[in-house]
């Protein structure tokens, strides 16, 4: 399923006039999909997480560095204000480790709970799926 997920979506670049059919080319490593544009992809869909992480520990950073609104009211003093942390700090924590948690059952006790057994048939960019029909 990822062979013609990566062949479907790359075309659609190659609509873009002029220099489409040459950013296909370099996103596809050759003439056509094949294993170059799927390592790739594994390769993005293995970075990207880290990046989106790295990019939410700088936020909290800036969050803890700034502060952040006050639900009292927008003109309160310094003293009136709602500290960053402790409240949001441990509201934050709680709710990581809730989504961890959640994460790490569906991982470690049920891993094909969102498979599909289409997705375990070997790529072979001669034979489309059944399934895939024109609109």
């Amino acid at each position: 399923m990822s062979f013609w997920a990566a062949t479907v979506i790359t075309n659609i670049v190659s609509v873009i006039p002029g220099f489409g059919p040459a950013i296909v080319l370099w996103v596809w490593g050759g003439f056509a999909v094949g294993s170059a544009t799927l390592v790739r992809f594994y390769v993005l869909h293995f970075i990207l997480p880290f990046v989106i992480a790295g990019l939410a520990v700088l936020h909290i950073l800036f969050l803890h560095e700034t502060g952040s609104s006050n639900p009292k009211e927008s003109n309160a003093t310094s003293k009136e204000a709602i500290k960053f942390s402790p409240y949001y700090f441990l509201k934050d924590v709680t709710m990581f480790l809730c989504v961890f948690f959640v994460f790490i059952g569906v991982v470690c006790l049920h891993p094909n709970l969102f498979g599909h057994p289409d997705n375990y048939i070997p790529a072979d960019p001669m034979v489309t799926p059944a399934h895939i029909v024109p609109e």
